[in-house]
Formats: C-alpha cells, structure tokens, sequence
C-alpha cells in the first residue's frame, strides 16, 4: 500500500514539474481578426485574421456556427493577444462560447476563448450591423 502511494505522489510531482516547464516556455502573440456573421435560428460565420508571432505574420482563416435565437447580420473586428502558445499553428483548433449580443448599428465586444490546445484568446473589438443572438457557437481557426 505504502508503494502505490509513492508511485502516485512521484506521478503527482512528475506531472507539476512537466506541467510547469511546459506552460513556461509557452509564449504570446497578437491578433486580429475580421468575422462576418448571419443567420436566423441557426448562424454561420466567417472571415480572416492575422497572428503575429516571433516578428513574423501567419495568415488564418475563421469559420464557424451558432445554433439558438440569432438573427441578422453582423461584421465584427477584433484585435488582442493569444497566449500559452509555443508554435503558430497552436493557434488552429475549436473554440468554443455561449453568449448573449446585439448591435444596432454599432457595438463593443470582448472574449477570451480557449482552444483544444490551451491557446487562449483575449480579444476586443467593434461589432457593426444589426443583429441579435442568445446562441451556442463554435470559431475554428486555421493557419492558410
């Protein structure tokens, strides 16, 4: 009994020593994001964005879908940071949000989102158009 308790504090200790060196030499970037969004009941979105990571500019492409009350059309732009990322391509995955908008001509936005692979965006932005949502939707983002 003594001898399974040590292997699992060892495991225990192992895994925080790992886990720290790891989220410590993960790094950030910055971002900015142009979606447009639409829908009735069931939303789509789309667009593009650029991360900017270690002097260099990744292209990426944004996608996604909201199922709940939406209804209208809207373009929002974004910009902040992403982090906990140690390669640009860290950035690509599913993120996911429950939320509840509208914007009549002009809004604000801010979201902080995390992805399969710890990526964490942090992002603000300006929302234009008309729409109103109360919905569950996914963002995939992807390198070009």
């Amino acid at each position: 009994m003594r001898f399974l308790s040590g292997c699992r504090a060892a495991l225990v200790a192992a895994i925080a020593v790992f886990g720290l060196t790891s989220a410590a030499s993960a790094d950030s970037g910055t971002v900015s994001i142009r979606i447009f969004k639409a829908g009735f009941v069931i939303g789509g979105s789309a667009g593009s964005g650029v991360l900017n990571f270690h002097g260099r500019s990744y292209p990426l492409s944004v996608g996604g879908l909201s199922y709940g009350f939406t209804f209208g059309a809207s373009e929002t732009r974004f910009r902040g940071t992403v982090s906990n990322i140690r390669r640009p391509s860290d950035i690509a995955g599913v993120y996911g949000q429950a939320g509840i908008g509208a914007a009549v001509v002009r809004g604000a936005q801010a979201v902080v989102l995390t992805n399969q692979n710890g990526a964490v965006l942090s992002l603000t932005g300006g929302q234009a158009g008309l729409i109103v949502s109360a919905d569950l939707s996914g963002l995939a983002l992807g390198l070009k």
